[in-house]
């Protein structure tokens, strides 16, 4: 899997939508993805590209009290399985950590389990919180301590 994992650009933001069902399937997570993320937080939110377009993406941020949050994770149908997603989640921690971050956190809902597979196997601790994204809405909440 030849790619290079570099700053995403709203033009890298264009095609990952132009391109939304083979990330995301028969899911429509098209209104997660806000220029405004890659445009002010630019430096955490990275792609995957290569010859044949972006294999893969991670959209997030640092917060002012030390969290690396990953917005949205996402491996083009081509890309799964080949380590992409443990890629993405490495340069992002590194870029999260010069930027002060102690912590990583995410999100998914209840009912994706591939996302919580991955991320426990990323060393994630996992637990549902009720009404997270409002009532009714639990999310399952990972969070992990970056080691100095």
């Amino acid at each position: 899997m030849d790619c290079d994992i570099v700053t995403a650009t709203v033009a890298d933001l264009h095609q990952v939508l132009d391109d939304h069902p083979r990330y995301w399937g028969d899911r429509d997570l098209r209104a997660l993805h806000q220029p405004v993320i890659v445009r002010e937080f630019g430096s955490t939110c990275l792609v995957a590209r290569a010859a044949d377009g972006i294999r893969g993406y991670l959209f997030g941020f640092v917060t002012p009290d030390g969290t690396g949050y990953v917005h949205l994770i996402a491996t083009r149908d081509d890309a799964r399985g080949s380590g992409l997603g443990r890629r993405l989640y490495e340069a992002f921690t590194a870029r999260a950590r010069q930027q002060g971050a102690v912590r990583l956190k995410a999100i998914t809902s209840v009912t994706n389990h591939g996302s919580v597979a991955f991320h426990r196997g990323l060393g994630f601790a996992a637990r549902t919180v009720e009404d997270y994204d409002g009532p009714g809405r639990p999310r399952v909440v990972f969070t992990r301590t970056l080691e100095p």
